[in-house]
């Protein structure tokens, strides 16, 4: 019996043998060798389907999203027969070693390598390797398979993808010209690095802003992988980086993450050497940030890397690089795939150890904070959960009760006062230590010289008190529900709404879009016994006389965005203006003119044109750089200007033109690096603060060594920090928030404070930093620094936004700060 079942296992593994070596290469599937063309995300998509029809009882593909522009999201599964058999127990036995999911521990050594290529869309080298890849598994080395299930995401960004490759495919010469100021070697803006939406996928893996990424972490946290690979392109003098990482690594990694990172490593070089390639670890790429597509994995308890191949959107087809090299498609495809072949062969030989080293991470007992306890506006602590739900983070309410610990609002130790509408989230669950992660004041940082910001705490990303203690908080999954059931009222004069979150102003925005009439009111209110602060906003019957079944439309837009319409049986109020005064002001339906192309920062334009048109449902009109000396201004009545490279652009001609529209009453919002065209210009009370020792000659500077220039120069440096600033509440810029405001500061550039303006949000004589690295020159230089401001121009206004609230899209406490600005500062400017 056991040589018959033999003689069966080796025919069944011939017979499959014979079919992998029957299916098409991707050479021979395309009709062009991989690497002398771009393939197009549809082929890619086609070549990825055909293998699995040649080959399904070892070759599954699975849809887990859709784009902005309709284009698939695919993965697919590759492993031996018996392993694709038995998939779902595979996926289960590995959910239940991390405590996912419930159910006894098994340990079947399989590896779970998962391969994610093409996050940015003119690293198109990735994608192309992924074919390869494929097909070399299946056609060699099967052995491999026996104990490994790969899943390969062969095209995180389709959109970008081919945007970038449709480009090139219409600009490149016939042959490629390998000349660097070549046209096929220079992207026009926006280039296809980024989604449609022109957010860089590769940081929005924690804050999941885009569908993409939505889509992605679904199936992701289905498997949690034991190995990610992220791979990308880096310069094209730069030849190829993999692990291990550099420093700075965040304290959750634990050794063996470092160290297999080095022994992966060390596997990729000995291909590499053979072959006389030339490659770099341990610079550049750290493991601190956890938005990317190595730290979210790592925080999840895989092995996360990030793989570069040198090249980029410049590279094409080939070209000539600074060392008199000629870098080619080919040569990259080649370099991606061996690398991505290597991490499933080291994979393979330590499944075992990949195993018990990943169950090991999800113990959590070890971790200082047990709880994290969230105070605050129930609409942003609904926001908090949905994105807790995206990870699949357990979370609960409160007791009502009193607990101590570690204060973020005062950085300081203290106590906080909980009841039923508080929300615990606690580190005693298979995900708590990426609750740390994200939940920690102040991640531990044990080198200031890093690839991107060094602060993110959701509690003050989020405006909500809270407090982290190091005994576990008890908390309940009572089901909460914001639901609220407005009737008809056809009796009252008007309704209230109050103004305290982003929701109330996509409420707003769709009474306008309606053509409804909604006033704000600029004092505090007491009316019928309730008392409203600051602008909240008044909806009066007699505004509305023209529209069609106003109660009813009111009612269901109210409803709608779960809003309480608070009826009110009089325009006369108890205390505070009445409905008819000065104070309580009409609403302009705004039309918005948003400044986009060349000189604009592609990812500042994107969070603006993805806030309007994802999250506030309001229209806006985006104006090209090129046709700026063109643009009729008077029909807008805003014009945002977002961070970006204006000083050529805003030149002299171009501010009058500005200026005088201004002054008739428009409204310039800039953000960012956009300021710096306003700083100390005509007509503009903008102003650079000047440095302590900025006009003296230090000759110490001078002095200092070469090598020791960089970290010198991190003393001027802030790399994404949290600082405490102060905020005028009585502003209109300001209404719906306290006089304390945490504000993310991605640079150290730094504004006086406006003479002839109004300072909304500020940072004060000794800046406050809550979280973050900012050097000591950079800290200093904030000192009276603008963060928000106001100034009049005429009949006009101008208002300057130092720090970017729609910063990849997960600030959202700082968001209402903009809609403000829209619709509520100076408007006494014109209406359309």
């Amino acid at each position: 019996m056991q040589k018959l079942y033999l003689v069966f296992f080796v025919v069944l593994s011939s017979f499959s043998f014979s079919i992998a070596q029957q299916v098409k290469s991707p050479d021979d599937f395309l009709g062009y060798e991989l690497g002398t063309q771009f393939t197009r995300h549809h082929k890619v998509v086609e070549y990825f389907k055909y293998v699995a029809s040649q080959m399904p009882n070892q070759v599954r593909l699975e849809q887990y999203g859709e784009t902005y522009e309709r284009r698939p999201l695919y993965v697919s599964y590759i492993s031996s027969e018996e392993n694709l058999r038995n998939l779902e127990t595979i996926r289960e036995n590995n959910l239940k070693n991390t405590g996912v999911l419930n159910g006894n521990t098994t340990t079947d050594n399989i590896a779970i390598v998962w391969l994610s290529y093409n996050v940015h869309g003119n690293e198109a080298s990735s994608t192309e390797a992924s074919m390869k890849t494929i097909y070399t598994l299946l056609t060699q080395k099967q052995d491999w398979l026996k104990n490994t299930v790969v899943i390969i995401d062969p095209c995180i960004n389709p959109d970008g993808r081919d945007r970038y490759v449709n480009w090139f495919n219409e600009t490149s010469s016939r042959p490629y010209d390998i000349d660097q100021q070549a046209s096929e070697h220079n992207e026009p803006w926006p280039g296809g690095r980024a989604n449609h939406y022109l957010f860089d996928l590769n940081r929005d893996w924690a804050w999941a802003s885009q569908i993409e990424s939505q889509s992605r972490l679904k199936i992701y946290n289905k498997w949690l992988p034991h190995i990610h690979v992220d791979f990308h392109e880096q310069g094209m003098n730069e030849p190829y980086y993999f692990a291990p990482a550099a420093e700075p690594f965040h304290e959750i990694i634990s050794d063996w993450q470092s160290d297999f990172q080095v022994q992966i490593g060390k596997n990729h070089a000995k291909y590499f050497d053979a072959e006389g390639w030339l490659y770099f670890t341990r610079e550049r790429f750290d493991l601190f940030y956890p938005s990317y597509g190595d730290t979210y994995p790592t925080y999840m308890g895989a092995i996360g890397m990030t793989y570069e191949q040198g090249g980029h959107g410049r590279a094409g087809l080939g070209v000539l690089n600074d060392e008199g090299e000629i870098l080619t498609l080919v040569d990259r495809v080649a370099h991606h795939t061996t690398t991505g072949l290597s991490t499933v062969e080291i994979s393979s030989k330590n499944a075992a150890r990949l195993n018990t080293e990943f169950k090991k991470f999800f113990n959590t007992s070890g971790l200082k904070y047990k709880s994290y306890v969230l105070k605050g506006n129930a609409d942003k602590i609904e926001a908090l959960k949905t994105l807790l739900d995206k990870h699949e983070i357990k979370y609960g309410n409160a007791s009502k009760g009193k607990v101590n610990g570690f204060k973020y609002s005062t950085n300081s130790t203290g106590s906080m006062n909980t009841s039923t509408n508080d929300l615990v989230v606690s580190t005693n669950q298979p995900k708590g230590k990426m609750v740390k992660v994200l939940f920690e004041s102040n991640a531990k940082l044990t080198d200031s010289l890093t690839y991107d910001i060094t602060a993110w705490s959701l509690p003050y990303a989020y405006g909500l008190e809270t407090l982290a203690s190091t005994s576990l908080v008890a908390s309940n999954k009572k089901p909460t529900s914001l639901t609220v059931s407005n009737s008809k009222n056809s009796n009252a004069t008007g309704f209230i709404v109050r103004w305290n979150d982003l929701k109330d102003a996509e409420f707003l925005a769709d009474l306008l879009k309606q053509n409804i009439k909604v006033r704000f009111t600029e004092k505090r209110l007491t009316t019928d016994g309730n008392t409203f602060d600051r602008g909240s906003l008044i909806i009066v019957r007699g505004d509305n006389k023209r529209v069609s079944d106003f109660d009813n439309l009111l009612v269901r837009t109210a409803n709608k965005y779960n809003r309480k319409l608070n009826a009110v049986a009089s325009g006369f109020s108890t205390n505070g203006p009445d409905f008819g005064s000065p104070d309580i002001k009409l609403i302009n339906k705004q039309k918005i003119a948003l400044l986009s192309g060349k000189n604009t920062s592609s990812l500042s334009y994107g969070a603006l044109w993805h806030f309007f048109e994802q999250q506030l449902h309001y229209p806006v009109t985006s104006i090209n750089t090129e046709h700026l000396a063109y643009i009729n201004f008077d029909k807008y009545n805003i014009l945002i200007i977002p961070s970006g490279n204006y000083k050529s652009l805003l030149n002299e001609d171009a501010m009058e033109k500005l200026q005088s529209w201004i002054k008739k009453g428009g409204k310039v919002i800039v953000i960012d690096r956009a300021l710096s065209a306003f700083a100390g210009k005509k007509g503009f009370g903008l102003k650079r603060n000047k440095a302590d020792d900025e006009d003296e000659d230090d000759n110490n500077k001078n002095l200092i060594p070469y090598a020791d220039r960089q970290r010198e120069y991190a003393k001027q440096m802030i790399t994404g920090a949290i600082y405490k600033t102060k905020v005028d509440d009585t502003h209109p810029m300001a209404f719906g928030y306290s006089n304390t405001y945490f504000s993310l500061k991605l640079g150290s550039t730094s504004y006086s404070l406006l003479k002839n303006g109004y300072n909304v949000a500020h940072i004060g004589d000794n800046p406050t930093k809550v979280s973050g690295f900012a050097g000591y020159e950079a800290n200093k230089g904030l000192s009276n620094s603008l963060v928000f401001g106001e100034e009049r121009l005429g009949s006009g206004s101008v208002i300057y936004m130092v720090d970017n609230t729609l910063f990849r899209s997960f600030w959202e406490n700082g968001k209402l700060f903009l809609v403000n600005a829209i619709f509520f500062v100076n408007n006494n400017a014109f209406e359309l």
